[in-house]
């Protein structure tokens, strides 16, 4: 699946929040992976409406969120912060794999003018597949 979307720097790396400028497909994918690339694409969108309470209660993992909370302005301001921050929206993701209740995606990116692979993960909570982190 190729669509453009940017991993965000500074402390939210942590968090695994991913933000983006175009839909991301989830066509190629099928089940489980398709469920987990569709979260990747509500928290695109949600990052290019600038809805960072949306992200913090829609598509952040609970503990990211209770990490963030503890942060001057909570959530919803550590993420507005962010989204400010990106500079380069390009990215694809390369692959989705399935473990239980978590998930990796492979995303290649272009930060600071270099393209890289990292590994996006997912965890299921409430039925739900939230970001937990990147690496």
């Amino acid at each position: 699946m190729r669509r453009p979307i940017a991993l965000l720097c500074a402390p939210l790396l942590a968090t695994g929040l991913a933000a983006c400028a175009n839909t991301v497909s989830t066509t190629s994918f099928k089940g489980e992976r398709q469920q987990v690339a569709q979260a990747i694409s509500n928290l695109q969108s949600h990052a290019t409406a600038l809805e960072a309470k949306k992200i913090c209660t829609e598509d952040l993992a609970a503990a990211n969120v209770a990490r963030l909370s503890t942060a001057p302005g909570g959530c919803k301001q550590t993420i507005e912060t962010q989204l400010k921050q990106i500079d380069n929206f390009e990215t694809t993701v390369e692959s989705v794999t399935i473990s239980g209740a978590h998930a990796t995606a492979q995303v290649k990116s272009v930060r600071a003018g270099k393209k890289t692979v990292q590994t996006l993960t997912l965890v299921k909570e409430g039925g739900k597949w939230k970001i937990s982190g990147i690496s």
